[in-house]
């Protein structure tokens, strides 16, 4: 019998009917990896998961003019977006990485293409940008171009579904209120055929970023609205105490009263 996968969303906040239909969505593209045996290793449950045909996603992305336009990119950690990661690094573009969980004073690597100790695809992962990356702080990162972030699901009509922690949309409204996300800049994803819902199957929150493109190894979906989506900001209601005790920078960016 599989174990079942950890919930990541304990520390969440929201209407529970939301969070519960959130994680059965979650639960139920897990399965559907792991029984058409996409998932690579470490598996699917429980995370951002890593997929078959991962990089020629990553090649498909590449031919965005969006992709082609951009010197900065911000990407998520997960080993599903490590050859996107490469690849940027590969065409000359700095990129920021979040750490793990950003639970640390300086959550941020960020990686200089032309200062890399390794190659491109060493460098990418978690472990090489530890080596390769400088650690930086939210002040000392420059505006973003382009935001790749992974996920669960996405929807056809740009809605994303993590893995349950909030930590990408929390890196998105910190980033958006620092001034380096902006209504103009782009968000992708890549991600398995099976991941992609229909439209309004995903349920949103007020904090929820949308995404402009899906990109899976065979298709890219053009989610973007005719008009740039609101701006996304920290809901600090929507935050419990243990999650603002954990992440420094938000600590840090708490305000008065709250």
């Amino acid at each position: 019998m599989a174990r079942s996968a950890p919930r990541h969303d304990r520390d969440a906040g929201g209407p529970a009917d939301l969070l519960a239909a959130k994680a059965a969505l979650r639960q139920e593209v897990w399965t559907a990896m792991r029984a058409a045996k996409v998932a690579r290793f470490p598996g699917a449950a429980g995370r951002i998961p890593n997929f078959t045909g991962a990089e020629a996603a990553a090649e498909r992305l590449r031919t965005l003019p969006a992709w082609q336009a951009a010197d900065t990119v911000k990407a998520n950690p997960d080993s599903a977006q490590w050859p996107v990661r490469q690849r940027a690094l590969e065409d000359g573009k700095t990129v920021y990485m979040a750490v793990p969980r950003l639970a640390e004073p300086e959550p941020f690597f960020a990686l200089d293409p032309a200062r890399l100790a390794e190659s491109p695809r060493k460098a990418a992962s978690i472990s090489g940008a530890a080596r390769s990356a400088r650690r930086v702080t939210l002040a000392e990162l420059s505006p973003v171009d382009l935001v790749v972030m992974g996920c669960v699901a996405a929807g056809e009509d740009g809605a994303r579904l993590g893995k349950g922690g909030g930590f990408a949309d929390l890196e998105f409204a910190l980033a958006t209120a620092a001034g380096l996300i902006g209504p103009h800049t782009v968000c992708v994803t890549t991600v398995h055929e099976l991941q992609v819902c229909p439209a309004d199957t995903i349920p949103l929150t007020g904090h929820d970023v949308l995404v402009d493109f899906i990109v899976t190894p065979e298709r890219v979906i053009d989610c973007r609205r005719e008009a740039p989506g609101p701006t996304v900001g920290i809901c600090w209601d929507d935050l419990t105490e243990e999650k603002i005790a954990a992440i420094p920078l938000l600590a840090a960016h708490r305000p008065a009263g709250r």
